[in-house]
């Protein structure tokens, strides 16, 4: 026998329409669970997101602080080397200011030997023999005469400006 089924108002059978309305509650209960999560991850994501974010900034600062380490290091680094650098060349300098010195006293020297211009050692070995033969002098018994200290081998005033006759 065939028997039929009662339609509902819309043409759906009561066992159709307990379905759907299954179904819509059990979306509607899928729905609810699915925001509820969302807003635990949410929550969830914020509590750790400040804490994430603080860790971020401490390694942020950490980081920064070993590359202003790194970077003095570097600096003093350069600065020592600068420093070595401009000492040796001052050295140098020096040495070649040294050999300039010197070879001006030993031409001047030259010079003044050609002139005949006495040195300060040939007259500290005359002042020194004049001193001795005072010694012999005074030895023998007679009176020393007095030291003269040597004239000056540069001409005065009066003698430059006098002409010869």
């Amino acid at each position: 026998m065939v028997t039929k089924t009662k339609k509902a108002a819309g043409g759906e059978t009561a066992a159709e329409t307990k379905s759907a309305a299954q179904l819509a509650g059990t979306v509607k209960e899928s729905a609810s669970q699915i925001w509820l999560a969302g807003l635990g991850a949410f929550s969830k994501a914020q509590e750790e997101g400040g804490k994430v974010f603080e860790a971020l900034v401490k390694e942020g600062m950490s980081i920064q602080r070993k590359t202003q380490a790194a970077a003095e290091e570097k600096i003093t680094e350069a600065t020592s080397r600068m420093a070595s650098m401009a000492s040796d060349i001052g050295n140098k300098a020096s040495g070649q200011w040294d050999k300039l010195e010197n070879i001006f006293e030993e031409r001047v020297s030259r010079a003044l030997k050609k002139l005949g211009v006495p040195t300060a050692r040939d007259i500290d070995d005359l002042v020194a023999r004049i001193d001795e033969l005072n010694r012999n002098v005074q030895k023998l018994g007679g009176k020393p005469g007095p030291a003269k200290k040597a004239a000056s081998t540069k001409p005065t005033a009066k003698r430059a400006s006098r002409k010869p006759s």
